[in-house]
């Protein structure tokens, strides 16, 4: 955890940020967020997001800032810097910050899922297939195990099951043996030659498909590495628990397994009567305890798509929790 800062500026400036953030409006437009109100950001990145949400809090407002990743402190010392409401930042998978704070202490929870910008442009740490780079992949680079840790040690099985479950790569058992046999002899310890094997390990037209054939390998790797889909679960559910009654939840994801584990926890809050069908009456007494702001996922625009296309995939949905 990094000690509290706190900053009281009277005038809020825009900062140019090495990070664009994705769906920026739309974000702050569901969040609605309010002078005096707290608000978590649980995936900071370069603080795009985080430095529109403070603006609006005010002198009284404060905004808690948590990533996995320690060089983001370089950021938030200049979000923090400008910002007119109290600062803090954390450091650790937000599923866990979350679950050190007290019960309803939060109006306003969001996530921005993913990689960000900053980490795929820096090559040392191995998330791009664009460049050759050590394959590393870790979001926090001082703990757990590595992308090539991962490869070099699992079997074609289990590597398999990962690009299939996590990347739904149809060719997964193909790569998977692909990869078996080259380490057989040499160590894959880079990215490039990782693509370098998925490209010889698929189909040739399959190479010139959408996007860069090694995306959903690398997908894949991401996640586990990172045990990204148990941290989102377990995060939803304990920022769930910190919202104050009509706080608001926010969920940016970019991918299908993000996005559906997403809708499934808000349809789950919002559902009403959870009885089997047929019965005549309720006896289940379930209420709702929450309502969903986006009937369907908001998407980008085209005009931000074509200025920042990192941004195509994305999915915003929010929530507001109600009264008990």
């Amino acid at each position: 955890m990094l000690p509290q800062t706190n900053f009281h500026v009277s005038e809020y400036d825009d900062m140019a940020l090495a990070h664009t953030p994705v769906l920026l409006d739309e974000l702050v437009d569901l969040l609605k967020p309010a002078a005096g109100e707290t608000a978590f950001d649980a995936t900071f990145g370069a603080g795009g997001h985080a430095a529109a949400v403070a603006a609006r809090l005010g002198a009284d407002g404060l905004l808690i800032a948590c990533d996995r990743d320690p060089s983001v402190a370089e950021y938030f010392r200049d979000m923090a810097r400008e910002a007119p409401c109290r600062t803090e930042l954390y450091h650790g998978d937000f599923a866990d910050v979350l679950a050190d704070r007290d019960d309803a202490s939060c109006d306003i929870v969001y996530l921005d899922l993913g990689v960000s910008s900053m980490q795929l442009d820096r090559r040392e740490r191995g998330f791009s297939y664009a460049w050759d780079a050590p394959l590393d992949m870790r979001m926090d680079p001082t703990q757990g195990i590595t992308a090539a840790e991962l490869v070099n040690s699992l079997s074609a099985d289990e590597l398999a099951d990962i690009f299939r479950r996590y990347g739904e790569e149809r060719y997964a058992r193909d790569i998977a043996r692909r990869i078996e046999r080259h380490r057989a002899t040499k160590p894959i310890e880079t990215t490039g030659q990782l693509v370098d094997i998925i490209k010889c390990a698929i189909p040739t037209p399959a190479r010139f498909g959408a996007g860069n054939p090694a995306r959903r390998v690398f997908q894949a790797l991401r996640i586990v590495v990172n045990n990204e889909l148990e941290s989102l679960a377990r995060g939803l559910e304990e920022a769930y628990r910190v919202l104050r009654p009509g706080g608001r939840m926010a969920v940016i994801s970019f991918h299908s397994l993000e996005d559906r584990t997403v809708k499934e926890f808000f349809k789950g809050h919002a559902a009403g009567c959870i009885c089997p069908p047929g019965l005549p009456i309720c006896v289940c007494g379930h209420e709702p305890t929450m309502r969903v702001l986006t009937r369907r996922p908001v998407t980008p625009r085209a005009r931000e798509v074509e200025s920042n296309p990192r941004a195509k995939a994305a999915k915003l949905r929010a929530a507001v929790k109600l009264e008990s």
